[in-house]
């Protein structure tokens, strides 16, 4: 749940997800995005993404929307003299326009692949994609701590999440694992937030850390077992 708590442990941290640049060239060149792109990253966080988007588009646009205004603020922050950025508060399910590429690292699961997918279609340019990471079982029989990393998501494998894509009538033009280096650039900056928060914090903010302590060492412990399945997928 997202709590005051909560906030006060992600306020300010560079990103809000597992991520590296690699990730956005990479679907980039899979997308075959022109220098001129129109780009949206949806749940854009604080930001963290923008930069690699502006890059893999030298001569595009970044439009940013996430529903949490502290996060908006502070990507306007990094971007405020940016004439190329545009970030607004919003819904996701809600976006209008034409996008040569929908970016969402790690938050399609808040509606689901076929309902985002399926929501987004009308906010694609003609031969536009969409990039999205999503939860994924790397094996067959996760362990029970892999499992209770997701805290009793719905989580699939590659296949299942093909096939989703699939239904939605997309087609998966490629597939990539997040790295480990791209999740220790979220992880390592928590640990040290938790670190500097832990003197003096009440109960709900000590909840909290001890969570993301949690969070952080079952990823670590399973990370052969589970983590992102970034894909690259394009209306049929």
């Amino acid at each position: 749940m997202m709590t005051p708590a909560f906030f006060t442990l992600h306020a300010d941290l560079p990103r809000e997800g597992p991520g590296e640049t690699a990730d956005v060239t990479w679907a980039a060149g899979i997308a075959q995005l022109r220098p001129d792109a129109v780009i949206c990253d949806a749940a854009c966080g604080p930001g963290g993404d923008i930069g690699a988007l502006l890059r893999s588009a030298p001569g595009g646009r970044v439009t940013g929307i996430d529903t949490h205004a502290d996060f908006i603020a502070a990507a306007r922050l990094r971007f405020q003299d940016n004439p190329r950025v545009t970030l607004q508060t919003g819904d996701m399910a809600k976006i209008k326009g034409a996008y040569d590429l929908i970016w969402c690292a790690g938050a399609v699961y808040f509606l689901g692949i076929e309902t985002a997918l399926n929501t987004w279609r009308q906010a694609l340019a003609p031969g536009g994609a969409v990039a999205f990471s999503e939860p994924c079982f790397f094996t067959g029989t996760p362990s029970d701590g892999a499992q209770a990393f997701w805290d009793g998501a719905q989580v699939t494998d590659a296949a299942g999440i093909a096939a989703q894509v699939a239904d939605a009538g997309y087609e998966t033009l490629a597939t990539r694992v997040i790295s480990d280096v791209a999740w220790e650039s979220y992880y390592r900056p928590m640990a040290a937030r938790i670190a500097a928060l832990r003197p003096g914090a009440d109960a709900e903010l000590q909840a909290v850390l001890e969570e993301g302590e949690r969070e952080i060492a079952l990823w670590r412990e399973h990370r052969a077992e589970t983590g992102y399945l970034l894909s690259v997928v394009r209306p049929v």
